[in-house]
């Protein structure tokens, strides 16, 4: 399932923020209602999570990241717990994971969430949480995770959403069988002084680590893997150029680390 990916970069057109015709709203980067899956959506301080009860991880996280919160002191802290608004039944618990050869890994960091305790204590509930390999957890998927930090604090602002990917009948681990990804993805936005620009990223959950190009892939194609429709919000036109143009120019990410 997984491929050997390929960078997009989308240089969208020039739009002022203040364009009367394309007015953002504080949810432009919460993806589409996923049909035919469950989806419970729950809003926390710091990110949207859209909570899958059959697999009992999400089917995905988003949230805004601003340089502000990038500079918040708050220490990385908290214990993994149950989301209190996901029914008991329908939740993993930390548990599950113990022994299970499978790292608790965030979706949304907690090193995104340093500019507030409670969304910090949040960003350990286990609706953000999925197995993932100890390799990749600490790895190319912390990398990148440092690095979109870096695009906040340069760019004032970023829109990130991820997730996991998962086959129709995955693994599972703990007696609440939590369902093990094949892959993550995320797929990320932001903009200049007149334009908008999106890349995206799959990781299969195994070791191994790559340069950081070799992981990307069209949002095109990360919408039909995930059966997920990203930034909704945006207006078609500007939508299908996400789809479709290139330009490695528009993002200040190291590719070959």
């Amino acid at each position: 399932m997984i491929v050997a990916g390929f960078v997009l970069t989308v240089c969208l057109a020039a739009t002022q923020k203040g364009d009367s015709k394309f007015n953002l709203t504080d949810n432009i980067e919460i993806p589409a209602k996923i049909e035919g899956r469950n989806e419970q959506i729950i809003t926390h301080i710091g990110y949207t999570v859209s909570y899958n009860s059959d697999w009992k991880t999400p089917n995905w996280v988003a949230y805004q990241l601003t340089k502000e919160e990038v500079e918040g002191i708050i220490r990385r802290s908290g214990a993994f717990l149950p989301d209190p608004e996901v029914p008991y039944e329908n939740s993993a618990t930390t548990y599950d994971y113990t022994n299970s050869g499978w790292d608790r890994g965030h979706m949304a960091p907690a090193g995104d969430m340093k500019w507030s305790e409670q969304a910090m204590k949040e960003s350990f509930y286990l609706s953000n949480i999925c197995p993932q390999n100890k390799n990749l957890n600490s790895g190319i998927w912390s990398s990148l995770e440092v690095q979109v930090r870096e695009l906040a604090r340069k760019n004032g602002e970023i829109y990130v959403v991820c997730g996991p990917i998962m086959s129709k009948q995955p693994q599972t681990i703990g007696t609440s069988k939590v369902a093990v990804p094949d892959a993550f993805f995320k797929v990320l936005l932001q903009s200049d002084s007149s334009s908008w620009h999106a890349i995206a990223f799959m990781f299969a959950n195994k070791s191994g680590r790559n340069p950081l190009a070799t992981y990307a892939m069209s949002v095109e194609n990360i919408q039909i893997i995930t059966d997920i429709d990203f930034f909704p919000a945006l207006p078609d036109s500007i939508e299908q150029k996400v789809e479709s143009e290139v330009d490695f120019t528009k993002w200040n990410i190291s590719l070959d680390k």
